[in-house]
């Protein structure tokens, strides 16, 4: 048995019932929509027509909302239906970003996940959906699609229909007759400054500022018109938790390189200090992580209610095997003990797991094509290296460290600087498959986010560091202030990477 939906916009006449009556079914507060429709306006006046397409949740058989979903709140039913549990939801918010059809949201009033979940309960009962007992044009069908003799499966064998994103490879179960390509397609459309029935929120949509562009600007590009709002999952919690994170990794990571490489006179600060200093910064990306649920108190759901396929339980735990080995290096060191290279090169290793682990989170945010990048983890690995030398680099200089070390720090410095330059250039500038990857990235190199890339992230951040410390000052200000600035500019490109990623529409 297998659920699924069609709609036939043949027939719908885009009076929003179907809005209205899931609103009134599962009592959704203002703001958010389970099911919504959307307007598009082609051609120029006098020639114009409107287009509308009914949104909502999917129910994939292969869907990624499921796979990120960190405790299992996200699941798909016997029927086929991918329904939710917000007893178990930590409003991680990851969901948000694994759907590419944008169909979750967060529950104002309850502060977790929730979509379209079929009308489970009416289902169960032997009742159709609401939607689709209000339409008033029968443009809306449920029914079982593993059952030939269901009319929904007659119909999708039969009729040309329509999938949002087939390329996704979620195997999407809401099928669509006669709507508008261009509504299926968020890139094919224009965005605009105001909707149909309200002045739209400046900050909901950075990629509206991008309009002006005269090559979109052309007759025949579906005009947005009116829309639900939509809002931003991530913003600079994360932003700084993936900072942080860097920090603390590469600060070990070093310290554990240079002692192996036999820099005695620097023992202590390498073997006490950094590890201390590694371990308040992983102690503050974990309190970002906590901090930015919507549900706080149920981070503990990672331990008890686990969903093994997430890499945002995954990371968790090697969070934690990485604190603990920080913990027992600072403990031997404090209590004279020593070290042994074993907890060395363990540590050494999960401070490696840490810092690229979130490569696959990001890679499991299959709604976020700009996110998908094969590099992403060589380049989270270059950030900590980068991160991790210029947090030593201001550590020697206030405690003081010889002379070799403080050098062998610099030149690290600055080659994974320019690493991490080529690995961004090559983000942004290689091929993408996908059209949305390539408007992310447009907003970083020439559109809204662009002056703060090139001035702060590739200017501030990378240029003038490296000049810094290759110009033979022969002094220690200008190590500093490239150490301050390498670790600015690596915080702004997380925060202008994170921002881009999300302001491409999903819907």
């Amino acid at each position: 048995m297998r659920y699924g939906f069609l709609i036939d916009h043949n027939r719908c006449i885009g009076c929003h019932a179907c809005t209205v009556a899931c609103k009134e079914e599962h009592n959704i507060p203002l703001g958010v929509n389970r099911t919504w429709v959307k307007y598009v306006e082609k051609g120029q006046y006098p020639d114009t027509r409107r287009h509308f397409a009914v949104l909502r949740c999917n129910h994939c058989d292969d869907a990624p909302c499921i796979e990120i979903c960190p405790t299992v709140a996200l699941f798909r039913r016997p029927d086929g239906i991918v329904d939710f549990d917000n007893e178990r939801c930590i409003g991680c918010k990851s969901c948000m970003q694994a759907c590419p059809y944008d169909a979750l949201y967060i529950d104002p009033d309850r502060n977790t996940a929730a979509k379209c979940n079929f009308d489970a309960s009416r289902v169960e009962m032997g009742y159709k959906p609401a939607c689709e007992v209000v339409c008033p044009t029968q443009a809306i069908l449920s029914g079982d699609l593993d059952d030939p003799t269901s009319t929904l499966s007659k119909r999708v064998a039969m009729e040309k229909v329509s999938v949002r994103k087939a390329e996704k490879g979620t195997k999407p179960k809401l099928f669509y007759v006669g709507v508008e390509g261009d509504l299926l397609n968020p890139s094919m459309m224009e965005p605009q400054e105001t909707h149909f029935w309200a002045d739209k929120d400046p900050g909901e949509d950075l990629y509206s500022l991008k309009t002006k562009n005269p090559e979109r600007s052309i007759p025949g590009v579906a005009r947005e018109v009116y829309d639900v709002s939509h809002i931003t999952p991530w913003g600079k919690k994360i932003a700084s938790y993936l900072w942080t994170k860097s920090i603390s990794c590469g600060v070990l990571l070093l310290s554990a390189l240079f002692l192996n490489m036999g820099f005695e006179q620097d023992a202590g600060v390498l073997s006490v200090i950094a590890p201390i200093v590694s371990l308040v910064f992983l102690t503050a990306t974990m309190l970002l992580l906590v901090l930015d649920l919507k549900k706080p108190s149920r981070f503990f759901f990672l331990l008890t209610k686990p969903n093994l396929n997430s890499w945002l339980v995954l990371g968790g735990y090697v969070l934690m095997v990485f604190g603990a080995l920080l913990a027992l290096w600072i403990a031997l060191m404090l209590t004279g003990r020593g070290l042994f290279p074993l907890l060395v090169w363990a540590t050494a290793t999960f401070a490696v797991a840490s810092a690229g682990y979130s490569a696959f989170l990001f890679a499991q945010a299959r709604g976020r094509d700009f996110w998908q990048s094969p590099l992403l983890f060589w380049h989270l690995l270059v950030q900590s290296i980068a991160a991790g030398a210029a947090t030593l680099m201001l550590i020697g200089t206030v405690l003081g460290v010889s002379l070799q070390l403080f050098t062998w720090i610099g030149q690290l410095m600055v080659i994974s600087v320019f690493a991490g330059l080529a690995m961004i250039f090559g983000e942004l500038f290689m091929k993408h498959g996908a059209e949305d990857a390539v408007r992310a990235a447009a907003l970083l190199v020439s559109g809204p986010l662009r002056n703060a890339f090139w001035l702060c992230v590739i200017g501030i951040g990378s240029v003038v560091p490296v000049v810094l410390v290759l110009w033979p000052i022969g002094s220690l200000i200008p190590n500093i202030v490239a150490a301050v600035l390498v670790l600015f500019g690596l915080w702004m490109y997380e925060h202008l990477w994170i921002k881009a990623g999300q302001a491409v529409p999903l819907s």
